[in-house]
């Protein structure tokens, strides 16, 4: 599938900024099956700053800062790219997940020491007991992971309920896990505990998923949104398995990615500091227009 993306930030102050600073990570990191051919990120007003870098985790990331006094910020990226299916996943024939918890825990190689720092406890998602309890049915004894972390995905899906109303970005994840509501980036996390739960490495990865208009009807522009899901890493021969639980499926054409990394935190599309602005609104658009089917 070839796309088109286009995702519009826009932050209007009810008084004066005199200056901001912000790092995004709204441009689209390469991997395996997905190639970019036009990127283009425009900011107004126009920054006196800009600095763009690959952070630690491997993402696209541009900081910048607005000098001049502004009562409006728009921050717009247009994208496009192509994104390959994936291959085929035999989930029966992976190892099991004890197998790949003992080899992340102690790595060799280098895909190994790369999944086992996605093991550890990060700002918002923190492995705990109730986590593993709640992972434990999905991971039996000698249950080949990608199996197991398939019925994860599944059974969160089953039990969990898309509320936009319920969280917000600093909802702590045991509250998430305790009301069974949330959204997109909740679920997520929640993949990712319960995975670190249980020591095997999970990681967050944010994007945008391709969105299917009702039959007769137009796509409506501009009412696609950013998307979250989580990985879990299957060992050195399958590598990264890309999961959506609020979706119940793996991730295929259908999911652009923008970043992956421990959390939220980790790689939110826009965050920081502003001088001035009280009282300000967010307004966020997100349209992906597909080239081809």
């Amino acid at each position: 599938m070839r796309y088109r993306t286009r995702h519009t930030t826009s932050y209007h102050y009810g008084d004066g900024v005199s200056v901001s600073q912000h790092i995004v990570h709204l441009l689209p990191r390469e991997h395996l099956r997905q190639t970019c051919s036009s990127i283009s990120l425009t900011i107004k007003p126009e920054p006196a700053v800009r600095n763009a870098w690959t952070d630690y985790f491997g993402n696209p990331s541009e900081y910048f800062a607005v000098q001049a006094p502004h009562r409006s910020l728009v921050i717009e990226s247009v994208i496009e790219l192509e994104v390959k299916p994936p291959t085929g996943l035999d989930a029966a024939a992976s190892p099991t997940w004890e197998k790949v918890r003992d080899t992340a825990r102690a790595p060799r190689g280098l895909e190994a020491i790369e999944a086992n720092e996605f093991l550890f406890d990060s700002v918002m998602v923190k492995a705990s007991a109730d986590l593993a309890a709640y992972a434990a049915p999905s991971f039996p004894a000698d249950r080949p992971v990608a199996e197991a972390a398939l019925d994860l995905m599944h059974r969160i899906y089953e039990d969990f309920t898309f509320d936009s109303t319920a969280t917000s970005v600093a909802t702590p994840l045991a509250e998430v896990l305790a009301h069974k509501r949330g959204v997109c980036q909740d679920f997520a996390h929640l993949g990712v505990g319960c995975l670190r739960s249980l020591g095997l490495p999970g990681r967050y990865v944010s994007g945008y998923l391709r969105t299917y208009p009702p039959p007769g009807r137009e796509r409506l522009i501009g009412a696609d949104a950013s998307h979250a899901w989580f990985s879990v890493w299957c060992g050195a021969e399958v590598g990264w398995v890309d999961l959506d639980p609020t979706n119940d499926k793996p991730a295929d054409t259908d999911y652009i990615t923008l970043a992956w990394g421990r959390d939220y935190d980790d790689v939110s599309p826009v965050r920081g500091v502003i001088l001035g602005g009280w009282g300000h609104s967010l307004d966020v658009e997100v349209d992906v227009e597909p080239l081809s089917d």
